[in-house]
């Protein structure tokens, strides 16, 4: 059976294997979410050992028991943003993409941030990437855009687009 399920990780450690090569496929396969390609697997393992806090949780999409997708909901725990959280780097493995894998996690995110007592989401993503598309298609409204944001492979400077969803 080739079902999907979508569950918060507690912690990376046992599937610090898994979570690596995920993260190694997309900036491979060009995702812009902080690293450059070629990533190397112990900066990839680097990353995951500390990317779990109280206020960062980490869900993954797993398809056969293999996990090919993540997302994280960082939680603001300022004074003046308790009521908003960030998406931050949601990752579908590239063979695995457009089969609604993102649309769940996305799903999944917005529902335990409003179990949160969440009111507001935000989230960036590079300028012409398709998660634009995934973002409107989910209720995100573009609030701008910031034009020389991130670096690629080859030096030039990319536009990034900052969203929001009011839940």
């Amino acid at each position: 059976m080739n079902q999907m399920i979508v569950e918060q990780l507690f912690s990376t450690e046992e599937h610090m294997e898994e979570l690596s090569e995920l993260l190694i496929q997309v900036v491979d396969d060009g995702a812009s979410i902080g690293f450059l390609p070629p990533l190397q697997l112990p900066e990839a393992m680097n990353y995951w050992e500390d990317v779990l806090s109280p206020d960062v949780i980490l869900f993954v999409a797993k398809r056969n028991n293999r996990i090919v997708g993540s997302v994280q909901l960082h939680l603001c725990e300022k004074p003046n943003g308790v009521h908003r959280a960030e998406i931050a780097k949601l990752m579908t493995h590239p063979h695995y993409r457009r089969n609604g894998i993102g649309r769940s996690l996305m799903e999944k995110v917005e529902k335990r941030a409003i179990k949160e007592g969440k009111s507001l989401l935000v989230l960036d993503t590079r300028e012409g990437d398709p998660s634009n598309l995934l973002y409107t298609s989910l209720g995100f409204i573009q609030a701008g855009r910031i034009p020389n944001y991130a670096q690629s492979e080859t030096g030039e400077l990319q536009a990034t687009n900052i969203y929001y969803k009011v839940l």
